[in-house]
């Protein structure tokens, strides 16, 4: 593959849709290789690597579940094999189990450990694999994707909002840690209009659901899979004096008195 080893090269995991995939074509627009990994969804992740290719810029796929160790190590040999660097590492990759939280029976012990080892043991291994690439970076940037379910304790589950607490603690500590080579921050989405939701509902209740969060918000709309990648890259390549943030992105509904994302 030629390319320009100049040009940076960002990596992000769980690319193949919504907010990763978002993200890297935001970084292919501002001149960066991408690594699109992805976990089973590979024709979404190829779709957005010719989207980056068509940027100019060069793009591969690497597929590898963050949970798995072996997989962030073969994840991050594939951008240095290709691109011999890696100055930015953005952690989407992300699983849930959706289950009711007056429920304490819908969520089992290994439903915990399956959104553990995705969501907070994946980030930090894939964090672990990228650092000795990152570190050579003379401008090297991790960005974590959490949730304001971290803050709030609201979400798809009691454990999907755990996680994403142990997200944000894991960010300020690696923050410190990695610190003055790399550094660390987290977005914390509210909802964000992508296929997501459509886990749980059906397309009609969707287009009902959105109405009402874009209503309730103060901002009166609902961000996009788009604007999470805007922040993503802002704090990657513009934020340099910035590290171990935690930047909530709902339109405003962390103003709102009870939750717009629960029943009516």
């Amino acid at each position: 593959m030629e390319n320009d080893k100049q040009r940076p090269c960002a990596v992000v995991t769980g690319a193949g849709s919504g907010i990763g995939a978002a993200s890297a074509k935001r970084f292919a627009r501002a001149g960066f290789d991408v690594v699109v990994n992805f976990s089973s969804n590979a024709d979404g992740a190829e779709a957005v690597a010719e989207s980056c290719r068509r940027l100019g810029v060069s793009a591969i796929i690497a597929q590898g579940d963050v949970s798995r160790d072996e997989d962030c190590i073969a994840i991050a040999k594939a951008a240095a094999d290709a691109f011999g660097r890696i100055d930015v590492l953005v952690n989407n990759a992300g699983v849930t189990r959706y289950a009711n939280a007056s429920d304490l029976d819908a969520l089992s012990m290994a439903d915990f450990l399956r959104i553990y080892g995705v969501n907070v043991a994946g980030t930090y291994q894939m964090i672990r694999a990228a650092a000795p690439h990152l570190q050579r970076s003379p401008a090297a940037a991790i960005v974590n994707v959490s949730s304001d379910s971290a803050i709030s304790g609201d979400g798809s589950s009691l454990a999907y909002a755990a996680s994403k607490g142990a997200l944000n603690t894991m960010t300020l500590g690696l923050a410190r840690s990695l610190a003055p080579q790399i550094r660390v921050n987290a977005v914390c989405p509210g909802f964000v209009d992508t296929s997501w939701a459509l886990a749980w509902q059906s397309e009609s209740s969707y287009e009902a659901f959105k109405k009402r969060v874009a209503a309730i918000a103060p901002l009166k709309t609902i961000p996009t899979a788009a604007d999470v990648a805007e922040t993503i890259f802002w704090l990657s390549t513009g934020a340099n004096c910035i590290t171990g943030q935690l930047i909530v992105i709902d339109s405003g509904t962390h103003l709102t008195v009870g939750s717009p994302i629960g029943p009516v």
